[in-house]
């Protein structure tokens, strides 16, 4: 061991805050290889997920209005090959044999969201309430009911109502928090007898970065430096006035518990020894879920973001920061607002210090937090370019939260790995690694003591994956999106997280790797199944076009007919011109 080992302890316990908790996680141990087998507590949930816009489709049937999603997508360049989620999964119309899945799977829990434009199609309820839509989802609640499948539902999973955003601009503006209580009293009044466990937001950090400062996602604003900050004040407030309202009006008869989802890579220091990464590494955490946790449980913006954000908005000659502040009447108001909390989690960064400009056009919610983020060349990457398989860093984050935020009761409410490739391989061995590996350090997380009483897969179904379209799936199951059916196969990853379900955790060695083996040979028939299916489809559309001559020819004029003849007419002007020119020479 190094000299400077005893510094470098205390270097990594300052990365946690607690001292007092250096006992039952030793940040310096470096355990990255080995297995843990042994099984969860019993009644741990086991659940698989999925959002509304992305699964649902039937984006403009019985009554739902618009969101922010529905018209973003349909804006070319916004998404991967302009795909929209228009019909996405049909699973508008396939409650019950997506249903037949998760007990086929033997789930404890499904975690879905509710679209607000589909029950409010302007988002504001004095205006309209779509009994259909709320017909929808009463029916899958009380299908997972009945099939013995606690429904964990998410009211805000990024489909906002676009009335909403032309008229106050969505979440930069304050009104935001009433419209947003008025949807989620309404939800617990029609949904409440039945639903125990609520979600407000999923992955706030998404809405506001990628939706008001990158403007990658919908509704696509470039606000930098200033749109990600006021997007998420105000949704950390909405969650805050929620939880008041249910704690308030429904807690009494209902007996459910409210929780917010916050998404987070692991930040580890590139050089453990140095305090400068050391504590970039921190930053890179409180900058992503310390920036919703830290005010949702201690009742403020973390300490490290107001003096970052602070010092660049005075540099930049601003009067006050960018990051906006709260009064003490919210911040008393806001904090404890948690009854447990949900946490999305794919991968993990090294991290370093870097030494952002500090310019007024050079000011980003990005540039504020003066880290720069590497990866290991040997992690695992299936092909999505930002998600690298990193699995120790699933406990390390885990043991995070339980020292910061005094150990919560914390579901996993999104855990999972993508592909990204055009065939249509059903034997997804690297995504059973992945489970098994990320499972698995969830595991030693509850043997260090944090408090984790589900885990959630995600997802259920290959699905729309927002601005990458269809372009990554990660599904358990296979959804074949180019038959109008939408039908569903099961990958590989579906018996092997099913085995897992079953004896609740890893039992012995030899049991783990036989179930490996097992799922794997089972999908070479799910792969047999498919190809011929995509044979027959493929057979269909041939003899679709020979006995329909009049799509025939629509299709010969319009793919060679026009072509050929605005060639030949482009070559006719061309010569033409020519000609007039020679004789005018």
């Amino acid at each position: 061991m190094r000299p400077s080992c005893a510094v470098s302890v205390c270097h990594v316990l300052m990365l946690v805050l607690c001292l007092s908790a250096a006992e039952d996680f030793d940040w310096t141990k470096d355990e990255h290889g080995s297995f843990y087998y042994g099984t969860f507590p019993a009644g741990f949930s086991w659940g698989a997920g999925g959002s509304a816009y992305q699964t649902e489709g039937a984006w403009d049937k019985d009554g739902k209005g618009l969101s922010i999603w529905d018209v973003f997508s349909h804006k070319k360049g916004k998404i991967q090959q302009n795909e929209t989620g228009d019909s996405s999964c049909e699973g508008y119309y396939k409650v019950k044999d997506d249903v037949s899945l998760m007990k086929e799977l033997m789930l404890n829990h499904y975690i879905f969201s509710i679209s607000w434009p589909r029950i409010i199609p302007t988002g504001i309820k004095s205006d309209h309430i779509n009994e259909r839509g709320i017909q929808y989802y009463d029916q899958l609640i009380n299908q997972l009911l009945e099939n013995k499948i606690t429904p964990i539902v998410t009211l805000y999973h990024w489909d906002l109502p676009q009335f909403l955003q032309e008229k106050y601009g969505g979440w930069q503006n304050i009104s935001m928090v009433n419209h947003f209580n008025e949807f989620a009293n309404l939800c617990f009044e029609r949904f409440g007898n039945r639903v125990k466990h609520w979600i407000t937001f999923s992955n706030p950090w998404s809405v506001a970065v990628e939706g008001y400062e990158t403007g990658e996602h919908a509704p696509g604003l470039r606000l930098r430096g200033t749109g990600a900050y006021r997007a998420a004040h105000h949704i950390i407030k909405a969650h805050a006035k929620v939880w008041h309202t249910y704690d308030t009006q429904w807690r009494g008869k209902q007996r459910g518990l409210v929780g917010i989802s916050l998404s987070g890579d692991w930040g580890e220091p590139v050089d453990i020894s140095n305090q400068r990464d050391i504590e970039a590494s921190e930053r890179y955490v409180q900058f992503s879920l310390g920036w919703f946790a830290t005010p949702i449980f201690h009742g403020d913006y973390p300490q490290v973001m107001k003096d970052f954000v602070g010092r660049k908005s005075a540099q930049q000659g601003l009067g006050t920061s960018r990051l906006p502040s709260f009064s003490p009447q919210e911040k008393s108001y806001i904090k404890g607002t948690c009854d447990f909390l949900g946490i999305g989690h794919f991968t993990t960064r090294y991290i370093t210090h870097k030494n952002n400009p500090s310019g007024r056009s050079s000011s980003s919610f990005f540039t504020d937090r003066d880290v720069a983020e590497l990866v290991d060349p040997r992690w695992p990457d299936p092909g999505s370019e930002w998600l690298y398989s990193v699995p120790w860093g699933f406990r390390r984050l885990l043991n995070f939260v339980k020292t910061q935020y005094g150990n919560p009761t914390i579901y996993v409410t999104e855990n999972g790995v993508s592909e990204k490739m055009l065939c249509t391989e059903l034997c997804d061995d690297w995504r059973i690694q992945y489970f098994k590996d990320y499972i698995n350090e969830m595991l030693k997380a509850i043997k260090d003591g944090v408090n984790v009483k589900g885990y959630t897969a995600w997802s259920l179904l290959d699905k729309f994956e927002w601005d990458e379209g269809y372009s990554e799936r990660f599904g358990l199951y296979y959804v074949d999106f180019r038959n109008k059916n939408k039908p569903r196969y099961p990958k590989a990853s579906v018996q092997f997280y099913k085995q897992v379900i079953s004896s609740n955790g890893f039992p012995n060695q030899r049991e783990v790797e036989n179930w490996r083996r097992k799922a794997v040979e089972t999908c070479s028939s799910s792969n047999q199944l498919l190809a011929a299916e995509e044979q027959r489809s493929t057979a269909a559309n041939i003899l679709r076009l020979i006995h329909d001559p009049l799509t025939s020819h629509m299709e010969m004029v319009t793919e060679i007919v026009v072509p050929t003849v605005c060639t030949l007419s482009i070559l006719l002007c061309a010569i033409f011109l020519m000609f007039l020119l020679r004789r005018r020479n």
